[in-house]
């Protein structure tokens, strides 16, 4: 059940997004607020609209990969995993631990990704991991 400050900021940025609806931080975190609400398919809408933005930003791959991920999407879902460590995304802790990944956790295209990251973070230690 969504808590009434979730309501009250869902609500704040739907209006916001009504003035500006290429606004891509109100995209942003009204996909995540809808996905926390159990609003899964208006969060994947706003996940596109993220990535239509914002082609070349990991975070928004990543979390269009996440909204797939919970509707169990598993090949859309790992498609846009690919596209955010393309374009930079490096958390691997996070994205080991992410819930809303859990179900690719056994699905052998995900555990290559996972083992990139690791080579990835081997290949430059001293990169600061990015998300």
């Amino acid at each position: 059940m969504p808590k009434a400050n979730d309501d009250f900021e869902t609500k704040f940025f739907e209006g916001v997004l009504k003035h500006r609806p290429d606004y891509r931080e109100v995209i942003e975190l009204l996909g995540g607020l809808y996905t926390k609400q159990g609003r899964i398919d208006e969060g994947l809408r706003m996940d596109r609209k993220f990535v239509r933005l914002a082609p070349a930003n990991p975070i928004a791959h990543y979390n269009l990969a996440c909204s797939l991920a919970l509707k169990r999407r598993k090949a859309d879902a790992v498609r846009a995993l690919r596209r955010a460590v393309e374009f930079g995304y490096r958390d691997l802790n996070w994205l080991r631990k992410d819930p809303d990944l859990a179900s690719l956790r056994d699905y052998a295209a995900y555990l290559e990704i996972e083992a990139k990251l690791v080579q990835l973070q081997a290949a430059n230690p001293s990169q600061p991991e990015r998300s």
